[in-house]
C-alpha cells in the first residue's frame, strides 16, 4: 500500500499539504490540489479513515440491532435506515438479535466496542439489561419500533414508534363495521409494547361497540408464521369459533391463512382476517390480506434524523415520535357470514 509520504513526494509537497487536501481542513492552492489528487491517483492511495475517525474520536458508522432480520417488517425498516445514513454518509454495522434477548445484549456490546457513533435499538424486550448497558458506555441511542414503557431511563432517549393502538382500534372496527361480533385476536408477545398496544387498541374497540371481550379469543403468537398457525388452529377447534380474526402481525396472518385453508373453510366467506405492517408479502397471498400498514422506510429514515440530531447536541430534549398507521383493504375481510 502506498503511503502519505510517496503521495507528497511525487507531488513535490509536503505531507501536511497532502492531509489538507484529503481532509479539506486548509484551503490549498488549486494547481498544488490537482497535483495532490493526480499523485493519490497514480499511486492507488487510499486515506485511512478509520484511524482517522478515530483521532476525531468520531467513526460515522452507526450500530443498528434488529430482533429478526429474516422479517419483511424490519427489512423495510433497514432500508429506510441505510438510505438515510447514505444521505449523511455514515455507514452502517448490523446485529441480528434472532428474538434472542442474551444474544441483543452480547451485540450491543459489540457494537458499542467498535466505537460506533450511536446505536439504533429495536429491542427484543430485554430493555432493563439493555439500558444498563447503554448507560454504562453513554451511548447516544435512538430506541425504534418499541420504547422500554415505564422503566426508568438514566440518560437521553429518543424513541420513533408506530400508533400501534389505533392500528389495533382500527382492525376491529373496520370488522365490527362488517357486522362481525365474535372476533378473536392472535397477539404477539406481552412484553413488547406494540404488541400489548396493539391488543389495547382492539380490546377498547370492542368495549366502545358495547361488547364483552372474551379472553379465550385471545392466543399470544411470536410473531413468527408457524405461531399464527398454531395459534388460529386453536381458535378454530373452539366450540363457538371467531367468525373474523385480527392477527397483530402479517407473519403470523400467512401462518392463520394457512390453518384456515387446511381446516376446509374460506376467507372471508367463512372466516375474516386482518394483519398488521403491511409487509410487500400481504399483497400477494391467497387471499390478498387485508391489513394496517405501518410506514416502516419512514420509521428507519427519522430514526436516523433523530439519532444525527441527538449527535449534534448531546443535550436536547428527548423526542418520542409516533408516526400514523393506515388500514389497508384487500380481499381477506367480507360481512359475517349469514349477517
Amino acid at each position: 500500500m502506498s503511503t502519505m509520504r510517496q503521495v507528497a513526494e511525487m507531488a513535490q509537497v509536503s505531507t501536511s499539504t497532502v492531509s489538507h487536501v484529503i481532509n479539506q481542513t486548509r484551503q490549498v492552492n488549486p494547481d498544488t490540489r490537482e497535483r495532490v489528487l493526480r499523485a493519490m491517483e497514480q499511486l492507488n492511495y487510499r486515506p485511512n479513515r478509520l484511524a482517522r475517525s478515530l483521532r476525531r474520536s468520531q467513526t460515522h458508522t452507526l450500530g443498528v440491532l434488529l430482533p429478526n432480520s429474516a422479517n419483511p417488517f424490519f427489512a423495510e425498516v433497514l432500508l429506510g435506515i441505510e438510505a438515510a445514513c447514505f444521505d449523511f454518509g455514515y455507514n452502517v454495522i448490523l446485529g441480528n438479535a434472532n428474538d434472542d434477548p442474551q444474544r441483543e445484549l452480547f451485540y450491543l456490546d459489540v457494537l458499542l466496542s467498535k466505537q460506533v457513533d450511536g446505536v439504533l435499538l429495536v429491542s427484543t424486550g430485554a430493555y432493563k439489561e439493555a439500558v444498563e448497558l447503554l448507560a454504562r458506555h453513554n451511548a447516544p441511542v435512538v430506541m425504534v419500533d418499541r420504547s422500554p414503557g415505564a422503566l426508568a431511563i438514566p440518560f437521553l432517549l429518543d424513541i420513533v414508534f408506530t400508533d400501534n393502538e389505533r392500528g389495533g382500534a382500527l382492525a376491529a372496527e373496520h370488522l365490527l363495521r362488517l357486522g362481525h361480533r365474535r372476533i378473536g385476536c392472535i397477539a404477539g408477545p406481552s412484553l413488547l409494547t406494540p404488541s400489548a398496544e396493539r391488543l389495547t387498541g382492539y380490546r377498547r374497540a370492542l368495549e366502545r361497540a358495547g361488547l364483552g371481550v372474551d379472553d379465550s379469543l385471545i392466543i399470544n403468537g411470536d410473531f413468527q408464521h408457524e405461531s399464527g398457525y398454531r395459534a388460529c388452529r386453536q381458535l378454530l377447534a373452539l366450540a363457538q369459533r371467531p367468525t373474523a380474526v385480527f392477527v397483530c402481525n402479517d407473519l403470523m396472518a400467512v401462518g392463520a391463512l394457512c390453518a384456515i385453508h387446511e381446516a376446509g373453510l374460506h376467507v372471508p366467506a367463512d372466516i375474516s382476517v386482518v394483519g398488521f405492517d403491511n409487509i410487500p408479502l400481504s399483497a400477494y397471498t391467497v387471499p390478498r390480506l387485508t391489513t394496517i400498514a405501518q410506514p416502516a422506510q419512514e420509521l428507519g429514515r427519522m430514526a436516523v434524523n433523530k439519532l444525527m440530531g441527538r449527535l449534534q447536541n448531546r443535550a436536547a430534549p428527548t423526542s418520542h415520535e409516533r408516526l400514523p398507521v393506515t388500514l389497508v383493504e384487500r380481499d381477506s375481510c367480507g360481512p359475517v357470514a349469514g349477517g
